[in-house]
C-alpha cells in the first residue's frame, strides 16, 4: 500500500489516465487530471495551481494512522450520537490503533526516516469552515459546533 501511495504521488498524470478508464471512473481523463494534480478553477475567478488542499496520496504522511485522527473520528461519532459522551477515547485508540504495523511496513518498504512521523498526533487541525480541532481539547471542538445531534 505504501509503495502504491508513493507511486500515485509521483505519477499523477498516469494514475489519472488509469482511473479515468472504463474499469474505474469512466470519465475523460481531462475531467480529473487537473484536480488530481491540484489545479483548480473555482468558477468565481479564483484559480489554484498545485494547491495544498489537493488530494494527497503519500505526502504529508497521508496514510499514517495518527492517533489524533482516531480521536477526531471518535469525537465526530460522539457529536452525532453514535457513541456515548462518556466513552474512554484514549482506551479505545490504544486498543485499535496500530501505528506499529505501519512503521514496520514503512521500514520494509525502505521509507526514509525523514518521511516517518515522529509523534502520534498531527497537532491542531483547522478545517475549511474555520473550526479548530485540538486533540488536547476534543470537548472544546464539540462545544464550538453549531450543528450536531441534540437528543
Amino acid at each position: 500500500m505504501i509503495e502504491a501511495q508513493q507511486w500515485c504521488e509521483a505519477n499523477k498524470e498516469e494514475m489519472a489516465q488509469i482511473v479515468s478508464g472504463r474499469d474505474w471512473f469512466k470519465v475523460p481523463v481531462t475531467d480529473i487530471v487537473d484536480r488530481i494534480k491540484g489545479d483548480f478553477t473555482m468558477g468565481d475567478g479564483r484559480a489554484y495551481k498545485n494547491a495544498d488542499f489537493a488530494m494527497k496520496f503519500w505526502r504529508d504522511s497521508a496514510s499514517y494512522p495518527f492517533q489524533s485522527h482516531d480521536l477526531w473520528f471518535i469525537t465526530e461519532n460522539k457529536r452525532w450520537g453514535y457513541l456515548k459522551q462518556s466513552i474512554d477515547a484514549a482506551a479505545v485508540i490504544k486498543k485499535v490503533n496500530r501505528e506499529d504495523i505501519w512503521r514496520s511496513a514503512a521500514k520494509l518498504a525502505g521509507v526514509p526516516a525523514a518521511q516517518i512521523p515522529k509523534g502520534t498526533s498531527r497537532g491542531v487541525e483547522k478545517f475549511f469552515d474555520g473550526k479548530v480541532f485540538d486533540p488536547a481539547k476534543p470537548d472544546a471542538y464539540l462545544a464550538s459546533l453549531a450543528i450536531k445531534k441534540t437528543a
